[in-house]
């Protein structure tokens, strides 16, 4: 006590000023997890609120409707997309399709060949879950780096996904580690 009133009476303004810095910090944190359940069962932990958006995509014979979630914070883009497919015997050319695209638009090879198996909670076993890490490059020549997991439950395909220029280990594991499908 005698200590807080000696450093009180020495600086007042700056007990004010780290009070302040501290209430700023504390409201407003790089990370923000919240949980995010997504409409088609997919339920995990974003750090930052998210936008949604829907197109369609050439995902198997046809286009598909992809829905989205996404959003940035501290630097990395996290993400996650959901296509119900007409068929589950397309499930799994879809999935490796779908990871041969978005290692096609990031200009990269994976970093684990073949993709190592993940776990999902609620994922079907067949096709087993994957867990694929890239590097290569954004629209604009920068490096990015990418981790992401892909699996299915019934004819419902999904990509979780997340890019920085360098992966923090933290948030992946925090985003990944959350994913869960009803």
């Amino acid at each position: 006590m005698t200590f807080f009133l000696a450093f009180r009476a020495l600086a007042p303004g700056l007990l004010v000023v780290l009070a302040g810095l501290l209430t700023v910090t504390a409201c407003s944190p790089t990370l923000n997890w919240r949980e995010v359940r997504f409409d088609s069962g997919v339920s995990l932990l974003l750090p930052c609120k998210p936008d949604k958006a829907q197109k369609q995509v050439p995902l198997g014979p046809e286009p598909t409707t992809l829905t989205m979630l996404g959003c940035e914070a501290g630097g990395a883009t996290f993400a996650v997309a959901v296509a119900e497919l007409p068929d589950t015997a397309q499930v799994s050319d879809v999935l490796i399709q779908w990871q041969a695209i978005t290692l096609k638009n990031m200009k990269a090879a994976p970093l684990s060949a073949p993709p190592a198996l993940f776990k999902v909670a609620g994922a079907d076993a067949s096709p087993a879950p994957v867990w694929l890490q890239a590097q290569g490059q954004q629209n604009d020549g920068s490096a990015v780096q990418s981790r992401a997991a892909y699996f299915a439950k019934g004819a419902r395909v999904v990509q979780v996904v997340m890019y920085a220029p360098k992966i923090n280990p933290d948030a992946a594991e925090t985003f990944f580690t959350s994913l869960r499908i009803e």
